[in-house]
């Protein structure tokens, strides 16, 4: 039977549900883990340094474009995953003896591959899986004997298949460390077991990547909120002079908390993200309460959820803030647009009365002007005239000159008249 053509993403949205799945892990297996937090630069980098692990151990490296690899590698494992902020790497030994953290599972590797991985290590972390026995029941004498002398945090987990404990702590050589009782786990649900711990972790510590910046952001909010009410108090009693400088220091303050959740945005939108996961993790161990001992729920609620409020709250600050500034923003705008209005007003009104003043000067050197060219004109008559009679012609130039007088006075005034008519009315148009 033949189908209509495939969807373009039908097949990567088909087996997202099947992304970065769990590696198996049988009793007893020894596991070293990395977060290394990188750029994208950083995450290509990561991919060519797993190529390079591959090729020593004659492993076909995994294509470019994957978001998770896992391969046998000689003696031990490897499960390389990306993400967007970090990569995580994996190294799995099967099999141990004695002390499961004395000799961990990155101690295999080669010397010189670990120390050129690129990024930041964010979480490093060993963890054991171990037959559970009578004599490990004590959870003093667990803290004692692998987490040096720290009583661990940890509950029955999966209905009772295993006992997790942990004490969150980062020991001498630079790892915390996961101890994980097999009581009647599949390989497949261990796999699973160790990797929602080992996610608690990094999530953990992803999620208060937001707390040092939102400790940062106080001093400045505080700052911000004093400036904001000094401007406000100011508006009050302000008068037009003094609202150009007042909205100058309102348009520099909003432009600083602009900048601020620019910057603390992204981060503290990702620690709320990070915060679900870790939760949602937690729920999926199915805790049973060991008596004496703090669950991974409790240690959560009690340390991460505070920091994770100052985050929130310190966001709320910030957005709260940001629109206090804007609505005083609009209203000393809306006051400085209404100081500009009354004064185009009062400048209208000048040039208005400029206007009548050009007009009554206009009207005093027109009739100035229709003097003198009557003046002129006329004695330009009275030349003429004199001029005919010398000719002969019985002309009398007073006379002519005289009757001349009003004749070009209403000429010269109408020719006037009618200039300034046109120049008007073109002005107008």
């Amino acid at each position: 039977m033949k189908l209509p053509p495939d969807h373009p993403q039908r097949m990567e949205l088909n087996d997202e549900v099947h992304a970065r799945p769990p590696e198996p892990l049988v009793t007893p297996s020894r596991l070293s883990y990395l977060a290394l937090l990188c750029d994208a630069a950083e995450r290509e980098a990561g991919w060519r340094a797993v190529c390079d692990l591959c090729r020593r151990y004659d492993v076909e490296p995994p294509d470019q474009s994957v978001l998770h690899f896992s391969a046998e590698l000689g003696p031990f494992r490897l499960k390389w995953e990306r993400h967007t902020e970090f990569m995580r790497f994996m190294f799995i030994v099967e099999g141990t003896t004695g002390d499961p953290f004395e000799r961990p599972a990155i101690s295999v590797l080669p010397e010189d591959w670990l120390p050129a991985l690129p990024g930041q290590v964010i979480v490093a972390a060993h963890a054991a899986l171990i037959k559970a026995d009578p004599a490990l029941s004590d959870p003093r004498a667990i803290g004692d004997r692998w987490f040096g002398g720290n009583m661990p945090a940890g509950a029955l987990i999966s209905g009772g298949a295993a006992t997790a404990l942990t004490d969150f702590r980062i020991h001498p050589d630079g790892f915390s460390r996961h101890l994980l009782l097999d009581h009647a786990t599949s390989p497949w649900q261990a796999g699973r077991v160790v990797q929602r711990l080992l996610e608690i972790d990094t999530y953990r510590i992803m999620a208060l990547l937001a707390l040092p910046i939102a400790r940062a952001a106080g001093p400045l909010l505080a700052r911000s909120e004093r400036e904001l009410s000094a401007v406000t108090a100011a508006l009050v009693s302000a008068g037009e002079t003094d609202e150009p400088a007042l909205l100058d220091r309102l348009t520099q303050l909003e432009a600083q908390l602009e900048h601020q959740q620019s910057e603390t945005r992204y981060r503290f939108g990702a620690a709320d993200a990070y915060y679900d996961l870790v939760k949602r993790r937690i729920d999926e161990l199915r805790e049973e309460r060991i008596q004496g001992l703090q669950t991974f729920r409790e240690f959560t609620e009690r340390r991460l959820a505070p920091a994770m409020s100052t985050c929130r709250s310190v966001a709320t600050r910030q957005e709260s803030l940001s629109l206090r500034v804007s609505r005083a923003t609009r209203l000393l705008s809306t006051r400085v647009d209404l100081t500009r209005e009354r004064q185009n007003q009062a400048l209208l009104e000048s040039m208005n009365s400029r206007a009548r003043l050009q007009l009554r000067l206009q009207s005093t050197v027109e009739g100035l002007s229709v003097a003198a060219v009557t003046y002129y004109v006329s004695a330009l008559v009275g030349h003429a005239a004199e001029a005919f009679r010398t000719a002969g012609m019985r002309i009398d130039p007073d006379l002519a000159t005289g009757i001349s007088i009003p004749v070009v006075a209403l000429a010269a005034w109408y020719g006037i008249h009618r200039i300034r008519k046109m120049v008007v009315g073109s002005g107008e148009e």
